[in-house]
């Protein structure tokens, strides 16, 4: 995948969580929110691959994660991150409530409502969401 198809997935991913939020399909809405910020993370990522370059074995490695606060680091947006949850409180308790997803959240089936809605808005939120603080920087 090249950072427009992982910017786009993003978007659809988002989407799609909103829409099974909307239906109180709440399992599936936390898991795709966390998923849409992880692939935002990897456009980061990719962003730092030159066509015909031999790739970085190390950033290669450590691309094939899926811990968001280990993606930040790999996407070279730690400090800028930490800045950012300096300036910005409501930033910082949006960045602590997504560092709990995990991959494994989609085999979770007791997932609430009010968690769901917490994750979405938390990646989503125009003033302090990290998908609007993420794109910024692509």
């Amino acid at each position: 995948m090249n950072k427009t198809e992982l910017e786009n997935l993003a978007a659809i991913r988002i989407k799609e969580s909103e829409v099974l939020l909307t239906a109180d399909c709440y399992e599936g809405a936390y898991y795709l929110a966390g998923y849409a910020l992880e692939c935002l993370l990897k456009a980061h990522i990719a962003k730092q691959v030159r066509e015909f370059d031999f790739p970085n074995k190390k950033l290669a490695n450590d691309s094939y994660t899926h811990k968001l606060t280990d993606l930040v680091i790999t996407a070279g947006l730690k400090q800028t991150l930490t800045e950012q949850e300096n300036n910005n409180e409501q930033f910082k308790l949006n960045w602590a409530v997504v560092i709990n997803w995990s991959e494994e959240s989609r085999y979770k089936s007791t997932i609430t409502k009010e968690e769901a809605q917490d994750i979405f808005n938390a990646i989503t939120d125009d003033e302090s969401g990290i998908l609007p603080w993420l794109k910024k920087y692509l």
